[in-house]
């Protein structure tokens, strides 16, 4: 059975494993006080070009959304995003279970709009009941989208502008951030990210690691006490280093943006070979996630062979589903999949 089903389906990099094996004996600080934890974060500074960055390992993507936006936001506040955006759709509730609301505006492709998005904050400040209103407190993005698709450095950067207008962070959901670096139609770097966002994570889980994502603060701006936090919501390992010594693993001589860049053109050899046999794309994504519209009996005799995601109903006959490469397919299964379609 092949598998394009999502990109955590497989472990991790080797490099990861052998290094865990080689140290695992050794006794380390906990918490992520030890001193691999501490090269992770130099390397991570180093890379996002950010000396002053405060970073913070996680477990997991929904722990990371949801600590960082309930601890950046105050009481009365929730946090701005796309109606397809993950915190609004696939995290069961996270934010709100922390006692904020997800404020949904409009996306395109699964973007926000910087204009539409002023407008919404404008709207907001003018209406002269908004005390009675929850407050946008922050904004959220993922770069990638949900859908695949890149944030420009245009566009990301006349987001932050109105971040900065309104004086609210700018927090960047980075789960597959690596191919969204590593995609052949980005212009938007890890230093652009780390300017113009006021937080953001690097994907782990999704791009290489066992599990464990990196929240980076740009701004001097970590709140008071987020370690004690992170550990109040269950986002904090005894064996932080277990974390620290993925990411310093993945950024030692560029390995995360080398094995991104796998995802990327197994992702083209597929999509290539889906446009050659006439199939219809749901989206343009250039990233490592394909949005193929399949005849609902199609997809039946597909499942017997390959792995891939529901998306959406498309039509009484047609259903969108998603084939997702990772850094570690092959190119030998994608080559299998094109053959099979």
């Amino acid at each position: 059975m092949l598998s394009f089903e999502s990109d955590y389906t497989t472990g991790a990099h080797k490099n990861i494993l052998n290094r865990m094996q080689e140290i695992n004996l050794e006794q380390q600080k906990g918490y992520g006080g030890d001193k691999i934890c501490e090269s992770a974060k130099e390397k991570i500074r180093k890379a996002c070009e950010c000396e002053d960055a405060q970073i913070q390992f996680l477990v997991g993507g929904t722990q990371a959304n949801a600590i960082v936006t309930a601890s950046m936001l105050k009481r009365y506040e929730g946090v701005v995003a796309a109606r397809t955006g993950h915190v609004s759709v696939h995290e069961a509730g996270a934010i709100e279970y922390t006692g904020h609301k997800v404020l949904e505006i409009c996306g395109h492709d699964g973007k926000i709009d910087a204009g539409e998005l002023s407008e919404f904050l404008k709207t907001f400040w003018d209406d002269g009941n908004h005390e009675h209103m929850v407050f946008p407190g922050m904004v959220y993005i993922s770069h990638p989208t949900e859908y695949g698709t890149l944030y420009s450095l245009k566009e990301l950067g006349d987001i932050s502008g109105v971040c900065k207008e309104y004086d609210i962070p700018l927090y960047l959901d980075g789960a597959r951030l690596g191919y969204g670096l590593a995609s052949m139609s980005a212009d938007v770097t890890l230093p652009d990210i780390a300017r113009y966002c006021d937080a953001f994570y690097i994907g782990g889980t999704k791009v290489g690691a066992l599990f464990g994502e990196a929240v980076v603060f740009t701004k001097k701006n970590m709140p008071k006490y987020f370690m004690t936090m992170v550990k109040q919501q269950g986002g904090l390992l005894a064996k932080g280093w277990l974390l620290g010594l993925q990411f310093d693993t993945l950024f030692t001589d560029g390995l995360y943006y080398e094995i991104s860049k796998n995802a990327i053109d197994m992702a083209e050899l597929i999509k290539n070979g889906f446009q050659k046999k006439g199939y219809r794309f749901f989206i343009d994504s250039p990233t490592n996630q394909q949005f193929i519209i399949m005849e609902n009996e199609r997809i039946e005799q597909l499942k017997s062979k390959a792995a891939f995601s529901f998306w959406e109903k498309y039509d009484e006959s047609h259903t969108v589903v998603r084939f997702a490469t990772s850094w570690a397919t092959r190119r030998e299964d994608a080559e299998e999949l094109c053959r099979i379609i």
